[in-house]
């Protein structure tokens, strides 16, 4: 445990990147077409010992709309459009699976949404059959799948697991009943004690729970509740991620009235009881708004220094090259980012002509590859050591870092993070602010107009 300083977070909360990418998304650019991302496929798959693969699948259909979602989706029941939407993922597959190497194993495996289990068990089944014979999975593979226990029956989870799949998460956001109707998600407590019961009887390896802070009508005395019944509950992964109301980019914020969001002084009350609950009950704190007991791989990868950071957030397997599917999805191979298209019909069109459904994507520079060496070091270890930095990318560490490291003694002088023999080491409290810390080395963020979530 650690002493959080409330008037250090006020001090440093601001718009800033969230970094699951460097450079950040707003500027990947049109300009980067479907055979650039085919010449960084060749590229890297012809490679003497490519690397292994990571597959995400972006399912966006959801049966109900919450409010607070910020999550590219799609609000739907028309089962039609759901199976169309399963054949263009499989066309995806197949155009894939043709640049890449047979022998090219994957190590894991992500359902992200919208709501994947808003598929039926049949449809499970078909589209992870399909992916399982297509890619070679190892057997440590890690195969997580986020669901909504709302509408949720025991079939689907069995169509998931006997389909490999070995890790769960589930968004609870808050159990109090009045902030559950202002948002639009109504998720008793029993249902999600009923699934999460599922889940453990089916064998899963792990399960995670996603927690909102900020949301309207939440209070200190009302959200210490929910974290003490998830506490009880016991997962192995809790993540509590700040509300960013938005609603200039989620249209559908709007519904929430800002004058039923809680104040800021009340969130970080929320905040710091919230993380002082979860270190005392045995939870790992890894950093920013992500927990995790010991034993869990999560906190394990962090204290032998292997913790990696993607598009999916905090994660274990760092090294990989991420092919992502469906429509929204951002790859990350080699040099390059690239991102599928945000609309079905031109996802469609693209498959319809057999080119990959690319809308947009970024080239990195020799200085974006060091800058994001730099930015997940700190982000997932941690600490920097700058001869490791040196060595790799042959700079002289002071010099090229010379503006990073004065913005740094600020955050030095408020004991967040020491800089001593050529070392940056972040303390306990520096892992809240996190991402302020990462941003003294990012070149973008003066010349950009990109509008961010706040860092707490």
């Amino acid at each position: 445990m650690f002493d959080i300083n409330l008037d250090l977070i006020k001090k440093y909360d601001r718009p800033g990147p969230r970094y699951t990418s460097y450079p950040t998304a707003p500027h990947f650019n049109e300009s980067f077409k479907a055979e650039n991302f085919i010449d960084e496929v060749i590229r890297t798959n012809n490679q003497d010992n490519p690397p292994y693969l990571s597959l995400y699948y972006h399912i966006p259909f959801c049966d109900t709309l919450c409010y607070f979602c910020g999550c590219n989706m799609i609000v739907t029941r028309n089962r039609d459009r759901i199976k169309q939407y399963i054949n263009y993922v499989k066309n995806e597959i197949d155009l894939l699976r043709s640049y890449l190497k047979p022998d090219r194993k994957v190590i894991q495996l992500h359902w992200g949404g919208g709501t994947p289990t808003h598929l039926n068990p049949d449809e499970i089944e078909d589209l992870i059959g399909y992916i399982n014979s297509n890619f070679e999975m190892l057997p440590e593979a890690e195969k997580g799948c986020e669901i909504d226990p709302r509408g949720l029956t025991k079939e689907h989870l069995a169509a998931l697991r006997n389909g490999g799949f070995n890790r769960i998460s589930m968004g609870v956001q808050d159990f109090n009943d009045k902030v559950q109707k202002a948002v639009n998600r109504i998720q008793p407590e029993d249902m999600t004690r009923q699934v999460v019961g599922w889940v453990r009887e089916l064998g899963f390896h792990s399960i995670n729970l996603d927690l909102i802070y900020g949301l309207p009508f939440q209070t200190l005395e009302t959200f210490e509740s929910t974290v003490d019944k998830i506490i009880d509950i016991s997962p192995d992964r809790i993540a509590v991620f700040n509300y960013a109301h938005v609603p200039w980019l989620k249209k559908h914020m709007g519904l929430i009235k800002p004058e039923d969001l809680p104040k800021p002084e009340v969130k970080l009350q929320i905040l710091k009881m919230t993380i002082e609950k979860l270190t005392s009950a045995g939870y790992v704190f890894i950093g920013m708004d992500h927990f995790a007991k010991p034993e869990d791989e999560l906190a394990v990868a962090l204290r032998e220094k292997k913790l990696y950071r993607n598009f999916q957030g905090y994660s274990t397997h760092s090294g990989a090259d991420l092919y992502a599917m469906g429509i929204t999805s951002i790859s990350q191979i080699g040099r390059i980012y690239a991102q599928n298209y945000k609309k079905e019909k031109e996802y469609f069109e693209a498959l319809d002509n057999e080119t990959f459904p690319i809308e947009r994507g970024y080239y990195l520079s020799d200085d974006d590859l060091l800058r994001r060496e730099v930015i997940t070091k700190i982000m997932c270890d941690f600490e920097l050591d700058f001869k490791t930095i040196e060595d790799k990318f042959n700079i002289e560490f002071e010099n090229y870092f010379s503006n990073a490291l004065e913005g740094l003694k600020e955050f030095a002088g408020d004991n967040l993070v020491e800089i001593d023999k050529r070392k940056i080491t972040v303390t306990p409290m520096g892992r809240l602010l996190i991402r302020n810390i990462a941003m003294n080395f990012d070149k973008y963020l003066e010349k950009e107009n990109a509008k961010y979530s706040r860092t707490i």
